[in-house]
């Protein structure tokens, strides 16, 4: 099965434009991390597993340490590098929370930057890039995808 073939059992897709190879195994963007609470922290982790083992798509590429990933580490004040680097030297979950907690600040503001994912695309130009983004997939008609973390979770279909 690659990495573009949901799990065996799972529902019938609706057809979409073709946008790549899908991780089907990622975890939402609304997912907060455990030890920090920070939304779209464990996605950026499994990212970077994904990254370090060769197993990161093209279309995953192109956002990697960019997007979301780049505005939460410019949110914390942290080099992606950093983060990769924490990842990649860690033998255990705990051994990464650790790392991560010498490499954030202490006080992280998590619900600061909860609220700013959730609300990706909810301003003027990001209403405006939303629509973009939602008519070229040919879903210019779901009003219900109100945000980026949204689009997301459609394109990896948690949303039908």
């Amino acid at each position: 099965m690659s990495e573009s073939t949901p799990a065996p059992g799972t529902p019938a897709k609706k057809p979409r434009p073709d946008t790549g190879p899908v991780l089907y195994d990622l975890p939402s963007a609304y997912l907060p991390h455990p030890a920090f609470g920070l939304l779209h922290l464990p996605r950026f982790i499994a990212k970077i597993r994904k990254h370090l083992a060769g197993e990161l798509p093209p279309p995953y590429q192109r956002n990697f340490t960019r997007g979301f990933d780049g505005f939460l580490c410019l949110h914390l004040g942290v080099d992606p590098q950093a983060v990769i680097a924490a990842v990649r030297e860690s033998k255990s979950e705990e051994e990464l929370t650790a790392k991560l907690k010498a490499l954030f600040p202490a006080d992280v503001r998590a619900a600061k930057w909860n609220r700013e994912v959730v609300q990706k695309g909810m301003s003027e130009m990001g209403r405006e890039a939303l629509a973009s983004t939602k008519a070229k997939m040919g879903i210019a008609d779901r009003d219900d995808l109100r945000s980026f973390a949204d689009m997301i979770d459609f394109d990896e279909e948690r949303i039908d």
